[in-house]
């Protein structure tokens, strides 16, 4: 007997999560006025890979490529926290310790080199360093750092799970 939460499901739901904290993440931007940072724009680009990889699972009916899909999710979501962290720290520097502030990103994907873009925007820039929206005490990167969490654990215990069938323990 499978069980009605399955594998397959969660990754439809993680894949539904993750493509909804990006139109949060839009309406933000576009609606709220708040201009994402570097770090914002890749932790946006972590979710879109979950969104993708689970979407993909979802999809499709294989027990090897759901596991597959898992341990992807597991990656991009580690990545996702690490940059989360990175921002959170960023966020609780004295203001005399940020670094530096730069340029927009599109005049930067103009002028400079893809090595010095990819730098600045993984290290973060001053703009990073700056809360502008909070919820229960907690900024943005602070809640990103609570999804990747979860879709990491629970993806590394669909990758982990012993039976072969397509629901979870």
């Amino acid at each position: 007997m499978t069980s009605f939460i399955t594998a397959r499901r969660f990754h439809g739901l993680i894949a539904f999560i993750a493509f909804a904290l990006l139109g949060v993440a839009f309406y933000m931007e576009y609606e709220m006025g708040l201009e994402p940072c570097p770090l914002c724009m890749l932790q946006r680009i972590m979710f879109f890979g979950v969104g993708v990889i689970s979407l993909i699972s979802a999809l499709l009916d294989s027990v090897k490529i759901r596991r597959v899909c898992a341990w992807l999710v597991v990656v991009f979501s580690i990545l996702g926290a690490a940059l989360a962290i990175r921002h959170l720290y960023l966020q609780h520097l004295p203001e005399d310790q940020l670094p530096a502030c730069l340029p927009g990103l599109s005049y930067m994907f103009e002028v400079f080199p893809w090595q010095e873009i990819m730098q600045a925007m993984i290290m973060g820039t001053g703009e990073c360093g700056d809360v502008v929206w909070t919820f229960m005490g907690l900024s943005i990167p602070g809640w990103t750092l609570v999804a990747f969490v979860a879709m990491a654990i629970i993806n590394g215990m669909i990758a982990l799970t012993e039976n072969k069938a397509t629901s979870l323990p």
